[in-house]
């Protein structure tokens, strides 16, 4: 069954930049894109499990610390070796200065 959590506030990621959220135990990403949009992924990378809210946002992509995979993390199509696998996406909503993610 999903549910919507409340991740974060607005204020607390500035734009082009990440945060990580913790749920139940799992990792997540919660990104602000240049135009304000928000969206959220796992907070792992898939290649060898960094965790992503230590990486660089750039544009719509999120670069893993370890060894530089990219990521477009508003689709989490991978964009580049060495990661081969996508990020899994959560969809995104804004109530109130509050990003809620559903996960389920």
């Amino acid at each position: 069954m999903s549910k919507w959590i409340a991740a974060c506030q607005t204020d607390d990621i500035d734009p082009e930049d990440v945060v990580p959220f913790q749920h139940e135990g799992v990792d997540y990403a919660i990104y602000r894109s240049p135009d304000d949009d928000f969206y959220a992924t796992a907070g792992h990378c898939t290649h060898e499990r960094m965790l992503l809210c230590d990486g660089l946002v750039m544009d719509n992509t999120i670069e893993c610390p370890k060894h530089n995979g990219r990521f477009d993390y508003t689709t989490g199509r991978a964009a580049g070796a060495p990661v081969l696998v996508d990020l899994r996406t959560y969809p995104v909503r804004v109530e109130d200065g509050i990003v809620f993610i559903e996960i389920g």
